[in-house]
């Protein structure tokens, strides 16, 4: 009965009947109809491409994949709980790359959200994908909104991904097999696809434009650095040479189109000489783009990647204040966030400090609280102790440092809780070894937002850059006679993996320290790196970290990840990773 009812509001809607349907929608029907020829009435199966077709596809599109993996696998965690299926597909309509939940594998490759499938307008009907290519446009086809008969019961929301460009490169999914009956349920996909979908663009053109200065954007200077709504490439001579499709919008709002190839200053009261400005070191809300039309954003300029340019910008960086300044050496990623500490510091926002177990955690708290206001107490607790709470009824005003706070019972989050609410003389400053994202899903909500103001991210150490300045630092701590590591110790400590991080390289020096008898510590000194298996690096990003970290050495780097260097080098190829000038 359904069907026929489907079938009969597609016949109104050719006819000029409004039925209530969405405009896109009902213009959608129209071409499947009028310019596909298709029948509402033939409940049509998936369209699967050959798997020969898929490998192709895929191929032409794996740059694409490599860039967007990543994000779409914290994606895919985000609404794993809620039964949804993230589908990747090329500007061809294939679906190239697929993350859903395996128990349903069968239901999810008759439904066609699967890899392979074709859901191009003219083969699929209207759908989440098909009408996306079509419009250009972030789309909700929802349940009755298909034209098919057999997706009727799907919720498809797409959004488009252009390259720098602007040339639509790929759609960015997010369907369920059964969902609440409203559209409007499905708004919270819509705001997740699009942001997904803005957030690999931009990773899309900070990997493609690395020698080319980049100007990202923002209407909220508080995310102007960690999560900007746009950005254009620019040449030496401040020519648009690429750009995310949001800078259309802020830009461009009322043509939207023809940026590429026009001058920056065709568009913002700005030359060249004011970008380095816009960088770091000076207060985001100070970051002012005044537009020709009358508008304001906020900018955030980075550099083109030379070494030129690197040796330039490290002589402009202030120094970092008090024990911030000595936490790490010259790690570009740590300098950033270590920036963010500096300015967070004399504040009371509630810091999250994440990282892996060992890499300093509690050292940069302590860092943190020593430089803000003065006489203060550092107060630390180890969340999983009992009545660790209660000991704090009497502490004094300062900083309250929680650490491992993923391990807090629910009784001990309560009492936490109940503690705060009548302590606002107390500074919180977190720890934990997961994700904010995994800490968000572990606390009870209340807490969570209590203590998770904003998050400092530590690296691992396989992917600081500072790694000889590290081991020389500690080195100096151990010991006063002036010892000192040979050539290739210090390459095997290079090349290790550290699944301990700095807690297991302090342990490592102890035993070097103690076994040499002379003052040059040497291969056999050093104790036998634990034989774990690591896994290929998450992402463009890592690897490209792990590059870095390592100089672009690629047998360092192919030690690191236990494989050999022509492995390596695949990956570095697959990924379109080029060394730096």
């Amino acid at each position: 009965m359904l069907d026929l009812e489907h079938v009969d509001e597609i016949d109104r809607v050719l006819r000029g009947v409004e039925t209530g349907r969405d405009s896109l929608v009902a213009e959608s029907w129209r071409r499947c109809v009028q310019s596909y020829g298709m029948d509402p009435s033939r409940p049509d199966p998936a369209h699967v491409v050959t798997e020969s077709e898929l490998r192709a596809h895929r191929e032409q599109s794996e740059r694409l994949i490599a860039t967007a993996r990543s994000g779409l696998q914290t994606l895919f965690q985000q609404v794993a709980g809620q039964n949804y299926v993230l589908l990747l597909a090329d500007a061809k309509g294939v679906c190239v790359d697929f993350f859903g939940d395996p128990r349903f594998e069968d239901h999810l490759r008759q439904a066609g959200l699967y890899l392979g499938s074709n859901w191009t307008e003219d083969l699929a009907g209207t759908c989440g994908v098909g009408s996306c290519i079509v419009t250009g446009k972030a789309v909700t086809i929802h349940q009755g909104d298909h034209f098919g008969l057999a997706h009727i019961p799907l919720s498809c929301t797409a959004a488009p991904i252009f390259d720098t460009k602007g040339e639509l490169s790929a759609v960015l999914d997010i369907s369920l097999l059964r969902s609440p009956s409203p559209k409007p349920s499905q708004y919270l996909a819509m705001g997740l696809v699009t942001a997904s979908a803005r957030r690999v663009e931009m990773a899309n053109l900070m990997a493609t434009t690395r020698r080319e200065w980049v100007l990202r954007f923002s209407t909220n200077p508080e995310f102007l650095e960690v999560d900007p709504e746009a950005a254009v490439a620019l040449d030496g001579s401040g020519r648009i040479v690429g750009m995310t499709s949001g800078a259309r919008t802020a830009l461009d709002p009322e043509v939207g189109g023809g940026l590429i190839g026009s001058r920056i200053d065709d568009w913002l009261e700005l030359s060249m000489d004011n970008l380095p400005d816009l960088m770091r070191g000076r207060p985001t809300e100070e970051r002012v783009l005044r537009l020709k039309d009358g508008r304001c954003l906020f900018g955030h300029a980075i550099a083109p990647q030379t070494p030129l340019t690197i040796s330039a910008l490290r002589q402009r960086e202030p120094a970092l204040p008090g024990a911030l300044g000595s936490f790490a050496g010259g790690d570009p990623a740590l300098r950033g966030l270590l920036e963010q500490a500096a300015r967070l510091a004399p504040t009371q926002v509630p810091l999250l400090i994440t990282g892996e177990t060992g890499t300093g955690k509690e050292r940069l708290a302590r860092a943190i609280h020593v430089t803000g206001p003065k006489d203060r107490s550092f107060h630390a607790i180890r969340c999983t102790g009992p009545g660790a709470v209660e000991l704090l009824a009497d502490a004094t005003p300062g900083t309250l440092f929680l650490r491992g706070i993923e391990d807090m019972p629910p009784d001990g989050q309560s009492a936490l809780l109940t503690m705060l609410d009548g302590r606002t003389d107390l500074r919180i400053v977190a720890s934990c070894r997961c994700t904010a994202f995994e800490l968000s899903r572990i606390l009870r909500d209340d807490l969570f937002y209590r203590v998770a103001g904003n998050t400092l991210a530590l690296p691992p150490l396989r992917l600081r850059a500072d790694l000889d300045w590290l081991i020389d630092r500690l080195l100096r701590w151990r010991c006063t006679a002036n010892i000192r590591l040979s050539s290739a110790a210090r390459a095997d400590l290079k090349s290790r993996v550290w699944p301990g991080n700095i807690r297991e390289l302090e342990q490592v020096l102890d035993v070097a320290v103690a076994m040499s008898e002379g003052l040059v510590i040497d291969l056999p000194d050093l104790p036998v790196a634990p034989k774990r298996a690591e896994p290929e690096p998450d992402g463009i990003d890592e690897l490209e970290a792990l590059l870095a970290a390592c100089g672009w050495n690629m047998a360092q780097a192919a030690r690191r990840l236990g494989v050999n260097r022509s492995t390596m080098l695949r990956r570095i190829r697959k990924a379109g990773l080029t060394p730096p000038a």
